[in-house]
């Protein structure tokens, strides 16, 4: 299943201006970055691949829809899984891209 290209409009309209954006094709779905970071992706899956403090992955994941990304067989705190139906709204989508762009900012630049 390819990303879905509303949804990624959707993103890059939130994230325009960000200094150091790029947007580069990972794990079948369209990821933006910052300063060579990601922070955000339209999932090849449907809704997010989104990038935040692994400090608040616990809090975040108690939210309906929203999952701890798995690679291979394994739950990763930092990375999480955004339904589409979470994103419905322009705002709703804007918080969560917000988690994902702060964390990438928190990073050292690649």
């Amino acid at each position: 299943m390819a990303y879905d290209d509303d949804l990624a409009n959707r993103i890059r309209t939130v994230v325009q201006g960000e200094g150091g954006l790029t947007e580069k094709r990972m794990f079948g779905g369209l990821a933006f970055l910052i300063n060579g970071n990601m922070a955000v992706s339209a999932s090849s899956r449907g809704g997010l691949l989104l990038r935040v403090d692994p400090a608040q992955t616990e809090s975040l994941v108690s939210e309906p829809h929203v999952w701890r990304f798995e690679m291979r067989g394994r739950e990763m705190d930092g990375w999480l899984r955004v339904d589409a139906e979470v994103l419905e709204t322009d705002d709703a989508l804007r918080r969560w891209v917000s988690r994902g762009v702060a964390r990438a900012r928190s990073l050292a630049s690649k």
